[in-house]
């Protein structure tokens, strides 16, 4: 069996890994490369060291990416709250939970553009009545952002935790049950730890889809007022195209954008995944 494997390996896997090669790996070490030079296209490129990184510790990259922390950590904890709980009361046997589970999912299927715009204009009208838009103060801009990402991401993992529930043996919870364990002793002590794969995946999904968030934030706010609302995703597009010369300071953004992103990721699944054993 080893030795078909081994046979038939490249003939499957190949094509798999020949196209990671060319989507990922290569534009990777070239994206490093490109950021420690000056450059206007790929073949006229300038070694300039770390001149990029110290203009990139200089500029507004760094408020960018505190508003992006803040509007991640909040949506993580909401998204995930509310996607555990709709999930909760969907597998308790109730009237018509397929119809609400095809709703709550159908907001993720939405591209993030049209969702910007649309809540746009849903937030505008709403906040006119108080003499207000969505850009004129940057915490309507966050609350909006936050109302979006939910509204996205909440119905998505509200099916993985689904799934979870539905994996819980129901003997343990008719264990608890005679030990004299109520509702609430029930989901904390035995259902909680038992779905914990699950809380892995949608918490690394969230933190992934809310750190590298562009397109709803550009359709919604586009960082308005004064880039107060301005996102790190954005902010590396704003200053790739629309600023002169500094395409090789978006680059060395890029680059400390992903290493905070895939550190962050690794912490939060080494954290949970010890959960997952001690479970």
């Amino acid at each position: 069996m080893n030795s078909a494997l081994k046979k038939y390996f490249p003939i499957f896997a190949g094509p798999t890994l020949l196209a990671f090669l060319i989507a990922f790996l290569v534009p990777f070490f070239m994206g490093l490369y490109l950021s420690f030079t000056k450059f206007k296209t790929l073949t006229n490129a300038t070694w300039v060291g770390l001149e990029n990184y110290s203009k990139v510790l200089e500029s507004d990259f760094g408020s960018a990416l505190w508003f992006t922390v803040i509007v991640s950590v909040i949506s993580i904890i909401t998204v995930n709250l509310g996607a555990f709980t709709l999930a909760y009361l969907l597998t308790r046997k109730l009237k018509g939970t397929n119809f609400f589970r095809s709703v709550f999912f159908m907001p993720n299927l939405i591209g993030g553009i049209v969702l910007g715009f649309t809540w746009q204009v849903m937030l505008n009208a709403i906040l006119k009545h108080w003499g207000q838009t969505i850009v004129n103060d940057w915490h309507l801009g966050l609350l909006g952002l936050i109302l979006l990402v939910n509204w996205q991401l909440m119905g998505y993992m509200m099916i993985i935790y689904i799934a979870g529930l539905q994996n819980v043996p129901p003997e343990l919870i008719e264990a608890a049950q005679i030990d004299g364990a109520n509702g609430w002793m029930t989901l904390r002590n035995v259902t909680i730890p038992m779905v914990m794969p699950s809380i892995t995946i949608c918490l690394f999904l969230t933190l992934a889809n809310t750190f590298k968030m562009f397109d709803q934030n550009l359709a919604l706010t586009n960082g308005a007022p004064l880039k107060q609302t301005e996102m790190a995703a954005l902010n590396i597009y704003n200053t790739m195209y629309h600023a002169r010369n500094q395409m090789g300071q978006a680059q060395a953004a890029a680059v400390i954008f992903f290493l905070i992103v895939a550190a962050i990721a690794l912490i939060q699944l080494r954290a949970t995944r010890a959960k997952e054993v001690d479970a």
